[in-house]
C-alpha cells in the first residue's frame, strides 16, 4: 500500500494590525476603525472565517486548489486597503477634456451631473459610491475617501458615464479621465 497525502481542504493568511486600528467582526462584516474613521466590508458570499487576536486578523479559507491560494492574497490585500484607508484614506484625480463644447461638471446629492457632454441636451449622471466625496475644481474632478472600493467605483462611474456611443474614440476624445491615484486625503 503507498500512502496516501492529505490534501489542504482550507488555506490560511495572516494579516497584522498596527497600533491604534481596532478591528472588529459583526457576523460576516468586518470593520474596521482609524484616525480617520470607520470602514466596512462584506463578506458575507466568500467561504472565509475571520479570526481577530490583538495585533492580527487570521482567516481560513475555504477553497482548494489555485482558487483558494488566489483568494488569500486578494482578502490579505482587501483587509490591508481597509487598514490604509482609515489610516491615510485615497485620493483620485481625473481631468475634464473637451474639444469644442464646452463642459460643465457639477456635484448633486448623491450624484455627478454631466452637462452639455459633446453638445447634448440631456444630463449625464453618475453616481457617488458610499461616502465618496467629489470636488469640482476647475477641469479637475478630485474624489477622496477612505474605501478604495468606494473611491474606485466611484471614478469608474464617472469615466464611464462619459462613454461616446455611435461615434469614432479616436477622434472624439472628450471625457473624464483618471489621471492620478493616491494613498492619502488630498486637499482640494
Amino acid at each position: 500500500m503507498t500512502a496516501v497525502t492529505k490534501r489542504k481542504k482550507f488555506h490560511t493568511g495572516e494579516i497584522p494590525v498596527p497600533e491604534g486600528i481596532e478591528v472588529s467582526l459583526e457576523g460576516r462584516r468586518l470593520i474596521v476603525k482609524g484616525p480617520l474613521g470607520k470602514v466596512e466590508k462584506d463578506f458575507s458570499k466568500i467561504p472565509v472565517r475571520f479570526e481577530i487576536g490583538e495585533d492580527k486578523v487570521n482567516f481560513q479559507i475555504f477553497l482548494k486548489g489555485r482558487k483558494g491560494l488566489s483568494l488569500v492574497n486578494t482578502i490579505k490585500r482587501i483587509v490591508e486597503n481597509l487598514i490604509i484607508g482609515v489610516t491615510k484614506g485615497f485620493t483620485y484625480k481625473m481631468k475634464i477634456y473637451y474639444r469644442h463644447f464646452p463642459m460643465n461638471v457639477t456635484v448633486g446629492k448623491g450624484e455627478v451631473l454631466i452637462k452639455n457632454f459633446a453638445g447634448e441636451r440631456g444630463v449625464r449622471r453618475a453616481k457617488i459610491v458610499g461616502d465618496t466625496e467629489v470636488i469640482v475644481k476647475g477641469d479637475d474632478v478630485i474624489i477622496k475617501g477612505l474605501s478604495k472600493e468606494d473611491v474606485g467605483t466611484t471614478a469608474a462611474n464617472i469615466h464611464q458615464a462619459c462613454e461616446i456611443r455611435a461615434k469614432d474614440p479616436r477622434i472624439f476624445l472628450d471625457g473624464i479621465y483618471l489621471y492620478e491615484r493616491k494613498e492619502g486625503l488630498e486637499d482640494a
